[in-house]
């Protein structure tokens, strides 16, 4: 028996590579034209011949998206965009990993767990893969939510996902170091690009701005999203382990002094990453602002394998005592 998200990920990529040959494309862009013709039900693309657009259309029919769940139609679609990622990967094209989404969307509803509407922000949102995955485990709540990111095909992708799972998202293909038109955010989601900001001219705008050379760009991403964020909104950063151990570390630890409260460090596993310079966490801060109280301790966890799950239940029974004595829940 296949399972729903087999069947999903068959379609797209049946249907994307008949795609790819017809319109002579990368399979990446076929798969966001294929998504576009799923969420139509119909085959929008002119160039392809009659008897492809008929094998197409019959495939279409076969599948009806309403049976599917949110997160069926989320894991068949990043599984057609990775298989398009590892034929032509540039390092900022790295889908953040299911387990580290699925954590971060446990994490994120703990600390939203008394709003009833909130606004988020994903500023380097790529193919809307970890905002989607959120957005999917926050039901009850009224979300809007907003995505930026620099790359068309991304964003492309990113449209296409966000409407087969019918979240609206408002998407916005542009820098996000730009400004952005945005409302102000309760919640901040961001998996860090990590590297140089080549654009020095509007780095200078940014107090993290290097001294001299290019700028760091996921401190500037921090400090944009922390400009975005209300006062008392929570951000929640995939940063990687030597954040605070690089040459203009000094610098971004006065800022987040100023700017914000930290609430929690949680390292993920080790297994998880190549070697050592690749390993992340997730990093938690609270915008500064009126009722804003820094925790008595910070939550600072090493998060173990997600595949032990007796480990991870005594895990989640600690972040869940955390919460209780420090947000009294």
């Amino acid at each position: 028996m296949t399972t729903p998200v087999e069947r999903l990920f068959t379609l797209f990529d049946e249907t994307a590579t008949i795609l790819q040959e017809e319109l002579q494309c990368t399979y990446l862009e076929a798969v966001a034209e294929t998504g576009e013709n799923v969420f139509h039900g119909d085959v929008l693309q002119e160039e392809v011949s009659e008897l492809n657009a008929k094998r197409l259309k019959k495939e279409y029919k076969e599948i009806q998206l309403d049976r599917f769940t949110n997160e069926e139609i989320r894991k068949a679609f990043q599984l057609a965009v990775l298989k398009g990622m590892k034929e032509h990967t540039q390092p900022h094209h790295q889908m953040t990993p299911d387990a580290v989404g699925l954590f971060m969307s446990y994490i994120v509803s703990k600390f939203t767990g008394k709003y009833l509407a909130l606004t988020i922000l994903d500023p380097a949102v790529g193919t809307a893969n970890l905002l989607t995955t959120v957005l999917n485990h926050l039901p009850g709540k009224q979300v809007k939510s907003y995505g930026a990111d620099v790359d068309d095909l991304l964003i492309r992708l990113a449209y296409v996902n966000a409407n087969l799972q019918k979240q609206p998202i408002q998407l916005f293909n542009q820098d996000s170091l730009q400004p952005l038109f945005v409302e102000l955010a309760d919640v901040v989601i961001c998996d860090l690009p990590v590297g140089y900001y080549p654009n020095d001219a509007n780095a200078s705008r940014f107090v993290l701005k290097a001294e001299n050379g290019h700028s760091y760009a996921h401190h500037l991403f921090i400090e944009q999203s922390l400009y975005y964020t209300k006062e008392g909104g929570y951000l929640f950063f995939l940063i990687p382990n030597s954040l605070f151990s690089s040459d203009q570390s000094a610098q971004l630890h006065t800022f987040l002094k100023e700017q914000a409260v930290i609430q929690g460090l949680l390292q993920l596993p080790m297994s998880m990453f190549k070697n050592e310079q690749a390993a992340k966490s997730i990093f938690i801060l609270q915008k500064k602002g009126a009722n804003v109280k820094a925790p008595k301790k910070a939550l600072l966890a090493e998060l173990p394998r997600f595949s032990n799950k007796q480990a991870m239940q005594v895990m989640m029974r600690k972040i869940d005592e955390w919460f209780a004595t420090e947000k009294h829940e």
